[in-house]
Formats: structure tokens, C-alpha cells, sequence
């Protein structure tokens, strides 16, 4: 019964328009109602508790350092940087958009914000050289959303958050899944690209790539830097979210000279209107677990699924083609803070690692990224380059195609995963 109301309190509510955090938070009220427990003070303090996560503090900070990192030139300098080292081969431009967004991925961990500094770059050289806008436009959505898969990710923070795993863990998790996604996406641009009649860029020499390399070294180095301090334990994901913002506003301010004191303002302030959305949804789907736990949903679902845990590998194809299509439906933070507390201990009773499943449900929430109708990635790819949305969501198939091939070759084969992971742990 308690599944039964926290699916149609969910889905009533979204269906008439409810933003996601308050849908939540309705749901946890008939929830209580049913369960007898209902108090507002109890959800009152199950909201602050939610949000009183020391976890959470790395999302302003990486988002913060994004902001920091777009206004200060970084991002434009890593384009250069590959740009001048690949720029010249056929389909050269997409072949710089996937090198510079898997680049910009392990910078940020922000899947809009790496799609629109590519698009506004990118796209007027794309369209000058002769590609199809749409497929061009495509191409950099799918190479944005590999942002959520290689570290620093916010989906991770909120992955880990949500089901009490290992941070760290799932960042080095995600690092060779994310560049599978990016080889994928690379391949079939480079298919298509041999049959478009484009004019490539002239090579550069090597004092030209050289001097694209002194540019773009200050911006290479913080990923060394996060990854580097993660993977010997130097600092944590929240400390190294602190490192990555002071790093981009220092570099961005004296360095490069480009992030002006004036604009200050304006970034410190959108990163925390999209603080304030991501911490309230937060907040709302941990309450909401809460009120999960004592139902026992997770026990109903295993109930549900019990003839498939003898069968990993096909209850994990089964959750993920659930995941999909959630995932259409709904961004990727409500998607995981709404599943993966319900579905993990369904994984753990198959047997399956939990961060090697984490991984998985963060490429497939990140794949939504690129899905209508409420694709956020496949929303601003429109925005910014102009294209309507149904064209770049045409235009993105052939790349999500191989991308969703990337995740089921990674539930056949989980050693891709795991052997990594085994090796950086």
C-alpha cells in the first residue's frame, strides 16, 4: 500500500505541475498519513537533516568553480588546447569537441554548462566548415553529459549521499566508463564526418600547439590536481571542491586576467540560485527516504523482482531500462535521489557492487540529460546554438546509440568497472 500512495502521490503531483522538491515533500506527508507517523515537525527535521550533509557542501564549491572556470577563460583555453593538436583531421571540429568536453569534465562535473561553453565555440567554426548543424549539435550534447560520469561529478555527490556510499570510490569509478562514453560518441562522429564534404582546419606547427599548450596549462593542471589528491587521499571530494573554486578564481583573476572583479557578483550568484535548487531537492528526496525506510519500500520492490536477483546481470538490464525511461521523465537529481535509495539494497541482494551499480545509474540518468521532453542538456544545446529541439534530439541518436551500447557492454562485462576501481583503490 505504502508503494502504491508514494507513486501516485508522485506522479499526480508531477503530472500537474508541482516543481520536483515540493512533489517530494508531498510525498513524504501522505506517507506519514498512511504510515501514522505524520508530524510536521518531523518532516521539518528530517528537511534540515537532509540538507545538513557535510557531503553536500562539494556541490556550491564545484559548481562555483564551473562558473569560475567559464568566466575566466579556462574553459575557452582547453578548446584551443585541442583545437591545436587535432583541429586539422577530417571532422576535425568534432573530434576537438569530444577531447575538450571529456577535458572540461574533469574540471567541472557540470553537463549544461561544458555543452554551452562547446556550442558557443564550436559551432559558428562547425557551420563555417560545412557540418550539419543538427548532428554537429548533437555531438557536443553527448559529449556534454559525459560531465556527470568522469570525476568531480555532482551526480556522484548526490549518488553517495543518497545511498551512504563512498564518494571517492564512485569518482575513480567513473573514470574509464566516462572515457568509453566520450570513444563512443568520437567513433561514430568520425563515421559520419567521412561522408559530409567539409573544408578542415589548417594543421598547426609546432610552436603554434606549443604556445596552445602554455595557454591551456594552468587550466590541465586542476584536474591533476582533484584527481591526483582523491586518488592518494590527500584531500576528500568536499576539500578538493573547495581547492578546485579558489583554484579557478585565483587563476582566473591573476593569471589569466580575464575574470574581472566586477563580474564577481554575477557568478557567485548564479552558482547559488543552482546551489539553492539542487540543496532544496536535496533536502526534500531525504526526507522523503526517510519516510521509504520505515515503509520498507526496498523489501516490497525485492518482493517484486524476486525471481530476477538469481540473475544479475538481467535484474541490473531490467532496472536500467526502468532508469531509461524514468530518466525521460524526470532531471537527473530527482531520478537518482528517488530510485537509488529504493533500488540499491534490491542490488545488494543480487550480489552486485554497489559502486559498480552507481556508476551505471549515473551514465543512465546522465543519458536522460539528452532525452525530451525534459532533457535539461538537450534544452540549453537548443538555447544556445539556436537549432529547435527536435533537431538536436535527431541530430544527438546516433551518438546516444552508441553511448547506451557503452551501457550495456559495461553490464555484460562489469570487470571494465571493477578491474580499474580494484587497481586505483
Amino acid at each position: 500500500m505504502s508503494l502504491v500512495i508514494f507513486l501516485v502521490t508522485l506522479g499526480l503531483a508531477l503530472a500537474t505541475g508541482v516543481p520536483v522538491a515540493f512533489a517530494l515533500i508531498l510525498c513524504a506527508v501522505t506517507m506519514g498519513i498512511s504510515l501514522d507517523l505524520f508530524d510536521p515537525q518531523i518532516i521539518t527535521q528530517r528537511l534540515v537533516v537532509g540538507a545538513n550533509n557535510f557531503s553536500l557542501l562539494a556541490i556550491p564549491f564545484f559548481l562555483l568553480a564551473g562558473e569560475l572556470m567559464n568566466a575566466g577563460g579556462m574553459s575557452r583555453r582547453i578548446i584551443g588546447f585541442a583545437m591545436a593538436f587535432v583541429g586539422h583531421l577530417r571532422g576535425g571540429l568534432g573530434v576537438v569537441a569530444i577531447f575538450a568536453a571529456i577535458i572540461l569534465a574533469s574540471l567541472s562535473g557540470s553537463a549544461a554548462a561544458d555543452t554551452a561553453a562547446l556550442i558557443a565555440i564550436l559551432l559558428p567554426m562547425m557551420r563555417e566548415s560545412g557540418h550539419d548543424e543538427a548532428r554537429s549539435v548533437g555531438l557536443m550534447a553527448s559529449g556534454g553529459i559525459i560531465a556527470p560520469i568522469i570525476p568531480p561529478s555532482i551526480a556522484y555527490i548526490i549518488f553517495g549521499v543518497a545511498t551512504n556510499l563512498s564518494i571517492t570510490q564512485l569518482f575513480l569509478a567513473g573514470i574509464v566508463p566516462g572515457a568509453l562514453m566520450g570513444l563512443s560518441a568520437l567513433m561514430v562522429w568520425i563515421f559520419l564526418a567521412r561522408r559530409e564534404n567539409v573544408r578542415p582546419l589548417p594543421r598547426r606547427d609546432w610552436p603554434a600547439r606549443l604556445r596552445a599548450l602554455r595557454a591551456a596549462l594552468w587550466s590541465l593542471g586542476l584536474p591533476v590536481i582533484i584527481l591526483g589528491g582523491i586518488r592518494f587521499g590527500i584531500v576528500t571530494p568536499t576539500e578538493a571542491a573547495v581547492i578546485a573554486a579558489v583554484y579557478a578564481l585565483v587563476i582566473g583573476v591573476f593569471v589569466h586576467r580575464e575574470l574581472k572583479l566586477s563580474a564577481l557578483f554575477m557568478v557567485f550568484r548564479n552558482a547559488a540560485l543552482t546551489t539553492s535548487v539542487v540543496m532544496l531537492l536535496a533536502a526534500a528526496a531525504l526526507a522523503t527516504s526517510w519516510f521509504i525506510s520505515i515503509a520498507d519500500l526496498s523489501g516490497i520492490v525485492l518482493d517484486m523482482v524476486a525471481p530476477l536477483v538469481d540473475s544479475p546481470r538481467l535484474l541490473l538490464l531490467a532496472i536500467m531500462m526502468l532508469v531509461l525511461v524514468i530518466g525521460t521523465m524526470l532531471d537527473m537529481g530527482p531520478t537518482i535521489l528517488i530510485l537509488a535509495p529504493v533500488l540499491l539494497p534490491v542490488v545488494r541482494e543480487a550480489g552486485i557492487d554497489p559502486i559498480y551499480f552507481g556508476v551505471l545509474f549515473v551514465i543512465n540518468t546522465a543519458i536522460g540529460l539528452v532525452t525530451p521532453p525534459v532533457g535539461i542538456v538537450l534544452s540549453v544545446s537548443a538555447g544556445v546554438s539556436g537549432v529547435p529541439m527536435h533537431r538536436v534530439a535527431v541530430g544527438s541518436l546516433p551518438f546516444l546509440a552508441a553511448q547506451v551500447g557503452v551501457m550495456l557492454l559495461l553490464i555484460l562485462f562489469p570487470q571494465i568497472v571493477l578491474g580499474p576501481l580494484a587497481w586505483m583503490r
